[in-house]
């Protein structure tokens, strides 16, 4: 086995409920059961609910008094895999999930010494439920969000839940978990957690 296959890694799982804590969540549900899933191929982990704090509007990575961005970035900086995980509402990202995608868009312009954003070399994946089938879109709107401010995403590196059109399930409140999204669950932590070894041993080009 590859020596690389050893290389402890971190994650932080960036929840986008609109529901601060102590409210129960699918959406942390979901991405407590990918960092579970993660931990199996040698990746710790923590996930942080953004409702809890005072993420404030705005695309630059430090907003003043009491912007909680700043601690939060320094978490993602410090980790090789970002989970991003968002209800859909109206057939988008969470607003807060939005409001995610915007602070980040501020590493566009902070470079390394090389001309490399900060997040070069880190993987990022995508969690989603919901009641309705928006889960393609929404992974596809967050992708290409996350891969312009730098993130690299491994093949299958989103995993979902809807429920039938109409219906009012939510995935918390099923009896267990449906096979299809925890084989799907399964299948991103092996991918997510080889890429982000396989980019944590050789560094993307200077530009």
């Amino acid at each position: 086995m590859d020596a690389t296959e050893n290389t402890p890694l971190r994650a932080v799982a960036l929840i986008c409920t609109l529901s601060p804590s102590p409210a129960s969540s699918s959406s942390e549900l979901l991405a407590q059961q990918t960092l579970e899933a993660l931990a199996e191929h040698g990746v710790t982990g923590k996930a942080i609910r953004i409702a809890d704090h005072d993420v404030k509007s705005g695309v630059k990575t430090d907003l003043g008094d009491g912007d909680a961005w700043p601690d939060i970035r320094e978490t993602i900086l410090g980790t090789d895999i970002l989970i991003l995980a968002t209800p859909i509402w109206l057939g988008h990202p969470s607003s807060i999930c939005q409001r995610v995608m915007e602070r980040l868009n501020a590493e566009i312009g902070v470079t390394d010494d090389e001309g490399r954003m900060l997040t070069y070399g880190k993987v990022a994946a995508v969690c989603v439920v919901g009641n309705e089938d928006g889960a393609h879109k929404v992974s596809a709107d967050l992708f290409q969000g996350l891969n312009d401010v730098g993130f690299s995403l491994a093949p299958n590196a989103v995993t979902y839940w809807v429920g039938e059109a109409m219906h009012g399930t939510d995935y918390q409140d099923l009896d267990k978990t449906p096979e299809k999204t925890a084989a799907t669950t399964r299948t991103l932590a092996a991918n997510t957690a080889h890429l982000a070894r396989r980019l944590k041993r050789s560094v993307y080009p200077s530009t």
